[in-house]
């Protein structure tokens, strides 16, 4: 009956979406606006008659619908404002030069991808991008709910990101029947009565491990979550220094050490599985209790659970020594590169993509359309994966360590074993051993990586003072 029920609400969203701008592809990216009042669709003015109207898009992915696919609702809005996409192809892994090339022969493109590597400070640093405050009003009621995060993002007084949503990076799942069998109070309601700490964590995954066997062991967490246990401290290894504007080594921090301490403990107490798993299913069938990745590998076709799966979800534990969920998100924006001067189609395509991730009417569309395809997921899943934004408890942590220099920032230019930059390696490897079984201590990592972080810090600060004295 709750297919059933999804089917037809399903159903009934899309008549709506059409009086609407037509039913879009399915947005998992799309989230929730704080209960303000939001301009709707008519607002949004339409690419003056006389301005350049088609965007080049400079991506390793398309904006226009491919195959059979429909095409998104931000796409079908920016249409009807007189707006069109021309997709130039790039790679992921050379993205960056490409545009670089482009500016150097004085032929830019219109917009850019934002990823949390590299393009904010550092390659706004280096020219490629140009501010938004010309065509975005931060104070609008459009814009306002953003205000604070854009705020993150500024150089020399300039906004250089509008952020359109902000998208669950992390996320552990876990099969409630497991928690249920072993009398333990079930993660997503602790989550409610906020008592979801390192600690309530740590007593549920030893329990499960004691369960286990020497042939058969149980584990208590696998996937992508030591960064986030970090920032759930509030701290990271690069600040930015709000009064004297430049970026600082924070990595002798006693939270951040405190935080180390803990998934050092909890890997040398054999409860983290460092393998890789494909998705939550292969986790499960390996006894991995809590899967820690984005919700992609719990949702869609291939990943969803099934009508004899019980699965749920919850946040990266709190810091028991915080009275906040601090976390980091994944920020949707679109780049202006520098040198474009197609300001209004910018401007236009801009609000159509926030209005398309912010209007309820939009939102709740891609959220029915979701679970015409993941009818096993609670409308509880869905909120906490897809609509973080909506979340007062979350408070967004941006990590500015990711965007300072290859060396510390770009995976993609990564050369070690693990293909990491020196900053996501930091975060990550006190669950890692050498070929020897060693576990390095965050003691002996950071002390072996502080000269390297202040060397490339002095290297970027020099060039932050030369960039904001132009």
């Amino acid at each position: 009956m709750l297919k059933v029920k999804r089917i037809l609400a399903s159903a009934l969203a899309c008549v709506i979406c059409l009086g609407v701008v037509g039913c879009g592809k399915d947005d998992e990216s799309s989230s929730h606006v704080d209960q303000v009042e939001v301009p709707d669709a008519e607002s949004i003015e339409a690419i003056p008659e006389g301005a350049e109207k088609e965007l080049e898009w400079l991506s390793y992915f398309d904006l226009n619908p491919v195959k059979n696919e429909e095409s998104s609702a931000e796409l079908t809005l920016f249409k009807q404002k007189g707006g069109s996409i021309k997709y130039t192809r790039t790679t992921s892994m050379n993205k960056y030069e490409k545009l670089a090339a482009r500016l150097l022969s004085d032929d830019p493109p219109d917009i850019f991808w934002y990823e949390q590597g590299m393009t904010f400070p550092a390659n706004c640093m280096q020219n490629m991008f140009q501010p938004v405050d010309s065509i975005v009003d931060f104070d609008s009621a459009l814009w306002s709910n953003v205000k604070d995060s854009a705020d993150q993002f500024v150089l020399n007084g300039n906004h250089y990101v509008a952020p359109i949503s902000f998208n669950m990076t992390s996320i552990l799942t876990y099969d409630a029947d497991r928690i249920e069998a072993l009398g333990m109070d079930d993660p997503y309601e602790l989550y409610l009565k906020d008592e979801w700490t390192w600690d309530a964590m740590k007593e549920i995954m030893d329990e499960w491990a004691a369960s286990g066997s020497d042939e058969a062991p149980n584990y208590g967490v696998n996937g992508w979550f030591h960064t986030f246990v970090f920032r759930t401290t509030g701290e990271t290894i690069i600040k930015k220094d709000n009064e004297t504007g430049e970026y600082v080594n924070n990595i002798y921090n006693a939270e951040l050490e405190r935080a180390a301490n803990w998934l050092y403990d909890i890997s040398k107490e054999g409860l983290v599985n460092t393998q890789w798993y494909g998705d939550c299913g292969e986790a499960f069938n390996a006894n991995v209790l809590f899967y820690s990745m984005g919700p992609w590998a719990s949702s869609g076709s291939a990943h969803t659970p099934d009508d004899t799966e019980n699965w749920r979800n919850v946040l990266i534990p709190r810091d028991p020594n915080s009275d906040v969920y601090n976390y980091g998100l994944d920020t949707t924006a679109y780049m202006w590169v520098y040198g474009s001067q197609k300001a209004d189609a910018v401007k236009c395509w801009l609000e159509c993509a926030k209005l398309a991730n912010t209007d309820q009417s939009y939102i709740e569309v891609a959220k029915q359309k979701f679970f015409v395809n993941n009818p096993n997921w609670t409308d509880e899943m869905y909120e906490l994966a897809y609509n973080p934004q909506a979340n007062d408890k979350i408070t967004i942590l941006n990590d500015p360590g990711y965007g300072i220099s290859t060396l510390l920032s770009d995976n993609d230019s990564a050369t070690n074993d693990t293909l990491e930059a020196v900053i996501p390696y930091l975060y990550s490897s006190v669950s890692k051993s050498d070929e020897d079984g060693t576990q390095m201590t965050w003691a002996q990592l950071r002390d072996q990586y502080n000269n390297t972080i202040n060397s490339e810090l002095k290297t970027f600060n020099d060039k932050l003072k030369a960039f904001t004295a132009q």
